[in-house]
Parts: structure tokens; C-alpha cells; sequence
């Protein structure tokens, strides 16, 4: 009997290594994804599941000890995104470049669906390009600026019906009760109430003026450099600051009046705390498009084609299995006009150093640029320098320059941004800092 109850312990003892040696075998369930932050997805679309990416691509589960390096690796950098700007909805178009009829606008909405362009939120283009969740490989988001009723009353619940997300830029002074918030303008209970369904709103100034100026409009005042710095302190911080206060929102997301800016304020908005800067120079968004100048195409009644145009541009390009596209920094250019250059030559000749791309194959170079579309440039092997000559004075305050080239089978781009001012009142910024 001894000998049994002395043999029970030992036995006990030599079991326990095994027991806790085929615990530790066992693989540990990877913690489920955290929800989208979309508000909303596409009419019909099916339910992402975990593991799965937004346009149905199976990724490889991530380790619990290191979801975000994995999050990044399955990150399709190869996606497109086209945002659009939209303003007032009317029954009759009196200004064309901020109005547009409801019922253009729904088939518009009609189009993004019959061609099979999904729209998403803004929130979830910043998190895929922040390589935390994947997105279509082409994809539409649609944003509305300055805070107009027709927004809440008209394009809402036509927004409602596609099932399409959609991100409000409000410039508080135009919010009803505001300096500018007149019978025409949202109220903050609006605003409340479409917070709560899931719109996203950002913020776009206190007063809407071009913050290039160094001149406020409201008090009528030159503004010096202290009060400048001061001023674009208030119309972009503050606006960010009263939105968060009054709405118990973050706000991360900063659209320019008029889409005029220059270096200090792209980086008065950086050091405001927003996450990006939009401006009103559409162009398709690409995984390595700069966040402080993300461009929008602005909707206007009389330019329909504007809104067609931009689906051409991801139809062909882009996608899975596409190449992706090498971006390179505007610093490594040695552009001229420079990167947020003012210039006062409405007829500049534009030019770029190309070494940075590297071995450029030949006829492969092309440059675009807002307002003029694709222009003829003019390559030099030697010099591996880009140029072209405008012939007409451009019209747009300030220009975006996009040029590209094929380098060893490769699709290699960048861009940069200058600003025209014939009158010379607008200060001169200083060059994009190095990155």
C-alpha cells in the first residue's frame, strides 16, 4: 500500500513536462481584426471577412506579436483612389463651378455603381495608406465642401440610397449662426445628427479665405509675418479645434480653400495636428501620393466630362497585378519652377532633372500638368533633363506638374506644385523641405 502511494506522486510528476510541453505546441489563435472604420460600403458589396482584403484577395494572417509590420506586407500599394469635390445642389445652376442639379449628381452616383467603381471612406484610404487594411484596386471617395443645407437635405439621401460613404469639409464660420452661416448653411444639430449616422466631417478653415494672402478679408487687414503666422493659426488649428469641441470629433483631415496653398500653410496644417491636407487639383491617389497635397477633382455643373475623365484615369492604370509605380520625391528634381515656388511668369519654362529616376528608356517621358492636360516635352539623354515651354499663360494660380517615365520596365513618377502670381502679392514660399 506504501509502495502505491509512494509510486501516484512520481507518476503525477512525469506527466506534467508532457502535459504543458503539447500546451505550448499549440498554435495561438491570432486576435480577430479590429472593425473597418468605414461608415459605409458599397450597395450589394459583401462583408469583408477576417483575413480577406476589401476586394476579396485572401491576405495571410498576422502574428498577435506583430500586426502592424504584417498589415503593411499585405497592403495592396498598387490601388488607385479618385476623390471628388461637390458643393451646393440646386434646382436651377446660377454658378457653375460651386452648383450642380440633384439629379445630375445621382447619375453620377449611378455611374461610379454601373461601372464598378466602389466607394469609400476617406478614413479608409488614410489607413491603407498608412499600411494598416487594403482597399479596392481602384476605388471613388466623394467629399463636399463648405457646409451647405442642400448637402443635408438633397445629396444625403441620395448618398443613402447608393449606400456610399462620403466626408463633410466644414468651415465653421459658414455653420448656421457663424459670421458666413446664413439660411442657406447646415446647422450644427445637422451636422450632429450626421455625425451619429457615420459621416465623416473634417474641417476646411473658420472663415474660408485663401490662406495664401497674407490678407483677412474679415477685418480687412495686411497681415504681417507674426500675424500672418497667427492668423493661419486660427483659420486652420482653430477651425480643427471648434469641430472636435463642438461635434466630439477628430478631425485629421484639412481641405484648402479655393486650393490655394503654399509652404507655410501646408505645414501649418501639419503642426495643427491634421493627417492630411487636400486640394482641389484632381489627379488619381496612389499608395506613395504625399499626404500634405492630396488632390480632389471639383465637380462643376458645366464640366461633366471633369467627372468621367477622372474614372478614365484609374481605369487603365493601377489594379492588381499592375507594376507598381516608383514615386519620387519633388526635392529630387531640381524642378524649375522649384517645388511651392510663386513665380510671376505666366509663361514659365518648366523643366526637371530626371537622374533620379535612373536609366530612362527612350520616348518613355510624359508630363501632365492642371489646366493644360498632357503637354509635348522635350527630353535631352544627355542632360537627363525634362522640359517644356508654355505657349499660353496659365490660367490656374497654382499649377501641378506630373511627369513619368518607363526606367528598366518600371513605371517611375513624381510631381511638384508652383504657384502663379502676375500681380506679385502673394509672398514667395520657401522649396519643400528634404525628405
Amino acid at each position: 500500500m506504501l509502495t502505491r502511494f509512494a509510486i501516484l506522486p512520481l507518476i503525477l510528476a512525469l506527466s506534467l513536462p508532457t502535459c504543458k510541453k503539447h500546451e505550448s505546441s499549440t498554435p495561438k489563435t491570432a486576435a480577430e481584426p479590429a472593425p473597418s472604420s468605414s461608415t459605409a460600403s458599397s450597395e450589394g458589396a459583401a462583408p469583408t471577412s477576417p483575413g480577406a482584403s476589401a476586394d476579396g484577395a485572401i491576405a495571410t494572417s498576422a502574428p498577435a506579436s506583430a500586426p502592424g509590420a504584417n498589415a503593411k506586407a499585405a497592403v495592396d500599394q498598387t490601388a488607385e483612389v479618385i476623390i471628388y469635390g461637390y458643393h451646393r445642389f440646386v434646382k436651377k445652376v446660377h454658378s457653375a463651378w460651386t452648383e450642380i442639379l440633384p439629379e445630375d449628381f445621382e447619375k453620377q452616383m449611378q455611374e461610379l455603381k454601373n461601372r464598378g467603381i466602389p466607394v469609400i471612406s476617406m478614413q479608409d484610404m488614410l489607413a491603407w495608406k498608412r499600411g494598416e487594411k487594403n482597399i479596392p484596386a481602384r476605388a471613388a471617395i466623394i467629399s463636399f465642401d463648405d457646409g451647405w443645407k442642400s448637402q443635408y437635405e438633397v445629396a444625403w439621401p441620395i448618398m443613402k440610397k447608393f449606400g456610399y460613404p462620403f466626408t463633410l469639409f466644414i468651415y465653421t464660420e459658414g455653420v448656421r449662426g457663424g459670421k458666413f452661416g446664413g439660411g442657406e448653411a447646415i446647422t450644427w444639430e445637422q451636422l450632429a445628427e450626421m455625425r451619429d449616422a457615420g459621416v465623416d466631417i473634417q474641417a476646411h478653415t473658420a472663415t474660408h479665405q485663401d490662406l495664401k494672402k497674407p490678407y483677412d478679408k474679415v477685418t480687412k487687414k495686411h497681415l504681417n509675418a507674426q500675424e500672418y503666422q497667427q492668423w493661419l493659426d486660427a483659420e486652420i488649428g482653430g477651425s480643427k479645434q471648434l469641430l472636435e469641441q463642438r461635434l466630439g470629433i477628430k478631425a485629421n483631415c484639412f481641405a484648402v480653400p479655393f486650393g490655394n496653398w503654399n509652404q507655410q500653410v501646408k505645414e501649418t496644417s501639419m503642426r495643427s495636428g491634421f493627417e492630411a491636407m487636400f486640394t482641389v487639383y484632381g489627379r488619381p491617389i496612389t499608395f506613395r501620393t504625399p499626404n500634405d497635397a492630396i488632390g480632389r477633382y471639383l465637380m462643376e455643373a458645366n464640366k461633366p466630362k471633369v467627372f468621367t475623365d477622372a474614372i478614365a484615369a484609374i481605369a487603365t492604370s493601377g489594379g492588381s497585378g499592375a507594376a507598381p509605380v516608383a514615386q519620387i520625391g519633388a526635392t529630387n528634381l531640381q524642378s524649375k519652377p522649384a517645388d511651392g515656388e510663386t513665380i510671376r511668369n505666366a509663361m514659365p519654362l518648366v523643366t526637371a532633372n530626371l537622374t533620379a529616376f535612373g536609366t530612362i528608356d527612350q520616348g518613355s517621358v510624359k508630363m501632365r500638368m492642371s489646366g493644360l492636360g498632357v503637354v509635348p516635352v522635350s527630353f535631352d539623354p544627355k542632360t537627363q533633363t525634362a522640359s517644356y515651354q508654355v505657349s499660353q499663360k496659365l490660367r490656374d494660380k497654382s499649377v501641378t506638374v506630373i511627369i513619368e517615365a518607363m526606367s528598366g520596365g518600371k513605371k517611375v513618377q513624381a510631381q511638384w506644385m508652383f504657384a502663379v502670381d502676375e500681380t506679385g502679392s502673394a509672398p514667395a514660399p520657401a522649396a519643400s523641405p528634404k525628405k
